[in-house]
C-alpha cells in the first residue's frame, strides 16, 4: 500500500517537473528580440553644438546581428528642416565606424514628417543595419551635432536604440 501512494507521488511530481519544464521551454523560445534603448534628455530642449552624446550598449549576444537606430524627440518649436549629425561607432573588438546622417523632420512647407502625440514629435533614424559582433562587449557611439547654429533649440532628447535583426 505505501509502495502503490510512493509511485503515485513519483508521477505526480515527474508529470508537473515535466509540464514546469515545457513552460519554461516554450517562454524561452517565445522572447521578442533583445532591445537596448539608451536615452539622453536635454532639460532645456536645446541641443549645444558641441555637447557631443556618448552612449555605451552592452551586448552579449553575438551569434545574431543588430540594428542600431538613432531617435529623437522634438518640441514644435523645432525650426529646421532637418537635424544633421556625425556617428562615430566602435565595436568591442575596436572597428570604428563613421558616418554623417540626415533625420528628415519637417518638409520644405514647414509641417511635420515624423510622427508626432500631444506636445512632442519623434523622428528615427536608421544608423547600421546587421550589425555583425565578432566579439560580445560594450558598443560606443558618440553623437555630434552638425547643426550650424551654437544651440538647436527644440530638441528634447537624443536616444540609440538596438534592436537584434530579423523580425
Amino acid at each position: 500500500m505505501i509502495y502503490k501512494s510512493k509511485m503515485k507521488l513519483f508521477k505526480t511530481l515527474a508529470f508537473l517537473f515535466g509540464v514546469i519544464g515545457l513552460a519554461l521551454l516554450i517562454n524561452n523560445g517565445c522572447k521578442k528580440n533583445e532591445i537596448n534603448e539608451l536615452y539622453h534628455k536635454f532639460p532645456d530642449k536645446t541641443w549645444h553644438r558641441f555637447n557631443f552624446l556618448s552612449f555605451e550598449v552592452p551586448l552579449i549576444n553575438v551569434k545574431k546581428p543588430y540594428d542600431v537606430y538613432l531617435f529623437a524627440r522634438f518640441t514644435h518649436d523645432f525650426q529646421y528642416n532637418t537635424l544633421d549629425f556625425n556617428m562615430i561607432m566602435n565595436t568591442p573588438a575596436g572597428e570604428e565606424r563613421i558616418k554623417e546622417y540626415q533625420l528628415n523632420v519637417k518638409s520644405k512647407a514647414g509641417s511635420f514628417l515624423i510622427e508626432c502625440k500631444n506636445d512632442s514629435c519623434e523622428g528615427v533614424v536608421l544608423l547600421k543595419r546587421e550589425l555583425y559582433l565578432s566579439k560580445q562587449g560594450i558598443l560606443k557611439i558618440e553623437i555630434e551635432n552638425l547643426t550650424p547654429r551654437l544651440v538647436t533649440e527644440g530638441v528634447m532628447g537624443i536616444g540609440i536604440r538596438v534592436i537584434e535583426s530579423g523580425k
